[in-house]
């Protein structure tokens, strides 16, 4: 795969991902009524807003490449969190795990040093 086409890739993936999130956190804002019936129905309520930024601060980031891995982090422990809360409610995990993924695959496509930080730098 030459240089190009990798690049357009990560691109894809992390537009894609981050865009997700925003879109997300977006939603949470203007008060879309099926986001707020599902997490009024998980107990957070009264945190929508609060969750709402959060998710367009973590995706901002992880899109500004000095804090790609910073906002990697925060988003890997904002969408564990959502996880958690859809397995103890009964919900599906489709929704987080997707995005969790697309994170993932973008963030090792951007910078292999955040899943891999000794193996890279020895050469392995």
């Amino acid at each position: 795969m030459n240089a190009k086409t990798k690049r357009i890739i990560t691109i894809l993936f992390t537009v894609i991902a981050s865009g997700m999130v925003i879109l997300s956190g977006v939603m949470k804002l203007m008060g879309n009524t099926e986001i707020v019936k599902s997490m009024t129905n998980a107990g957070v309520g009264p945190y929508i807003p609060v969750l709402g930024i959060m998710e367009i601060a973590f995706a901002g980031l992880f899109l500004y490449p000095k804090t790609m891995k910073l906002g990697f982090v925060l988003l890997c422990c904002y969408f564990a969190g959502a996880m958690a809360t859809e397995l103890s409610h009964g919900g599906p995990l489709a929704g987080a795990v997707m995005v969790m993924v697309l994170v993932w695959i973008a963030a090792f496509l951007r910078d292999k040093t955040v899943f891999f930080p000794t193996a890279i730098q020895e050469g392995i």
